[in-house]
C-alpha cells in the first residue's frame, strides 16, 4: 500500500464540497465491504461448528465474539474519528481488517477463531462507522439524511449480501475461503478509499484522548434523543439478528438441506426491503421522522407472522424478510438522522454511542438465538423475536414526544 498522507495538510478541501455522487456512491459501497467483514459467521455456523466440534446451542458465541468487538471498538476506536484525520485512520484500520481476515481463515482452533472474530468485529465496525460520522459531516445540513441514509443503506446492503457471498464462496472453497476473498477485497477497498477520498480536518483535533471518551458519557446523560433512539436500536437489532442468526439452523437440516449458496441467497430479499426503505433519510429531513418511526416499527412486528410460517411455506417467509428489513433499514437511518442533526462536529462519538447500543443488541439477540432454537425450535425464535418487536414498539409509544437531538451541546 502507498505511504499514508499526513495528516490533513493545509489547504485541506472541504468534503462538504466535494460530495459528488460518485463520492456517495464510494462511501456507501466501502461501508457495505466494511460491515460484511462481520457478518459473513452468520450463515456459516453449521460449518464452523463441524470443523471446530461446538455444538449448534454454543456456536452462537462465535457471533457473540464477533459483536464484543464491535463494542470495543465504538468505545476506544470510532471515537478517534473526531480527534484524528478520518482519512489516514480509516486506512490504517483497512490494513489491519486485511489481517484479521487472514487471521481466521487460518485458524485451526477455537481460541484462534474466536480471537480472530474479536478482531474483525472490531476493525470491521470502526471501518464502517467511521465512515458514517465521515458521511454525515461531510454533507450538508439540509442533505444529511439523505447522505447519510446512502452510507446507511450501503451498511444494510452490505450486511444481507454478506450471507449470499459467504454461502455462494463457501459451498465453492469451504468457509475458509470466504475469509481469504474478504481480505482480498478489503485491500481493494483501501486502494480506491486512498485514491478518492478527500482528507477531513479533524472537529476535535488536539483534544486529549482520556478527555474525548469522557464527553462521550456527558453526551449520553444529556441528550435525550440519543438514550432512546439508541435503545430502539437495542431492541431492532436484537429482533433482527433473532432471525438471521436463526435462519441457518432449519434451513440447513432436513426437509430443505439446503446449501449456504441457497441459504444466502435470502440475503437477497432483505435487500429489497431495505433498498426500499432508503428514502428515510429524506424524509427525516422533512420533519417526518417520527411517522416513518412509527411505520417502521409496525413492519417490525408484523413480519414475524409470515416468518413463523416458514416450515409450511417459503413464500411466507420470503415476505417476512422482506418487511422485517424494510422496517430495519427504514428505523435504522431515521435514528442515525435525527441522532446526527446539527451535530457533525461531534459525529464519530455520536455514531460510537448509538452503535453500542446495536452492539448491545446484536449480541444479546445472537446467543439468546441459538439457545432459544436449541430448545423451542422455530416457532421459539419467532415468539422471541415478536415479543423484542412489540416491546420496542411500546418503548416508542411511550416516548414518542421526545425532541429531536440538541444541537447545543459543546464538542
Amino acid at each position: 500500500m502507498p505511504a499514508l498522507p499526513t495528516p490533513c495538510p493545509d489547504g485541506c478541501r472541504s468534503p462538504a464540497a466535494v460530495m459528488s455522487p460518485a463520492l456517495v456512491g464510494l462511501l456507501a459501497v466501502a461501508s457495505g465491504m466494511s460491515v460484511a467483514n462481520v457478518y459473513y459467521a452468520q450463515p456459516l455456523l453449521d460449518a464452523l461448528a463441524a470443523t471446530f466440534s461446538i455444538s449448534h446451542a454454543a456456536v452462537g458465541g462465535v457471533v457473540t465474539a464477533t459483536q464484543l468487538g464491535c463494542a470495543l471498538a465504538l468505545v476506544v476506536l470510532v471515537p478517534l474519528g473526531d480527534r484524528m484525520e478520518r482519512r489516514r485512520l480509516m486506512l490504517v484500520q483497512a490494513a489491519l481488517l486485511v489481517m484479521a481476515l487472514g487471521w481466521v481463515a487460518l485458524a485451526r482452533g477455537p481460541a484462534a477463531l474466536l480471537s480472530g472474530m474479536l478482531a474483525v468485529g472490531m476493525l470491521g465496525t470502526a471501518m464502517t462507522q467511521g465512515l458514517i460520522a465521515y458521511a454525515a459531516s461531510a454533507a450538508t445540513p439540509g442533505e444529511q439524511g439523505r447522505v447519510v441514509g446512502a452510507a446507511q443503506g450501503g451498511v444494510f446492503v452490505g450486511l444481507l449480501l454478506a450471507r449470499v457471498f459467504a454461502g455462494a464462496v463457501s459451498d465453492a472453497w469451504g468457509w475458509r475461503g470466504v475469509y481469504a476473498s474478504a481480505a482480498a477485497l478489503m485491500l481493494v477497498m483501501a486502494l480506491l478509499l486512498y485514491r478518492r477520498l478527500p482528507g477531513q480536518a479533524p472537529a476535535a483535533q488536539g483534544m486529549a484522548y482520556a478527555r474525548l471518551l469522557g464527553s462521550m458519557g456527558q453526551r449520553l446523560r444529556r441528550d435525550r434523543t440519543l438514550q432512546v433512539r439508541g435503545v430502539l436500536a437495542l431492541l431492532m437489532f436484537a429482533a433482527f439478528n433473532v432471525f438471521w442468526t436463526a435462519l441457518v439452523l432449519p434451513l440447513s437440516a432436513a426437509p430443505y438441506g439446503y446449501s449456504h449458496t441457497q441459504i444466502g441467497a435470502f440475503g437477497l430479499v432483505g435487500a429489497v426491503g431495505a433498498l426500499a426503505a432508503a428514502r428515510a433519510g429524506r424524509w427525516a429531513d422533512r420533519g417526518r421522522a417520527q411517522a416513518t418511526t412509527a411505520l417502521a416499527l409496525l413492519l417490525l412486528v408484523l413480519a414475524w407472522w409470515p416468518l413463523s410460517w416458514m416450515p409450511a411455506s417459503l413464500w411466507a417467509l420470503v415476505a417476512g424478510i422482506v418487511l422485517l428489513d424494510m422496517g430495519g433499514q427504514a428505523l435504522h437511518v431515521t435514528n442515525q438522522s435525527l441522532i446526527l442533526r446539527g451535530q457533525a462536529q461531534a459525529a464519530a462519538r455520536l455514531v460510537s454511542l448509538y452503535m453500542l447500543f446495536y452492539a448491545v443488541g446484536s449480541g444479546l439477540g445472537a446467543i439468546a438465538t441459538t439457545a432459544t432454537y436449541a430448545r423451542f425450535g422455530w416457532n421459539g425464535v419467532c415468539t422471541l423475536g415478536a415479543a423484542i418487536s412489540c416491546a420496542a414498539w411500546l418503548f416508542w409509544w411511550l416516548t414518542r414526544d421526545t425532541l429531536p437531538a440538541s444541537t447545543t451541546e459543546a464538542s
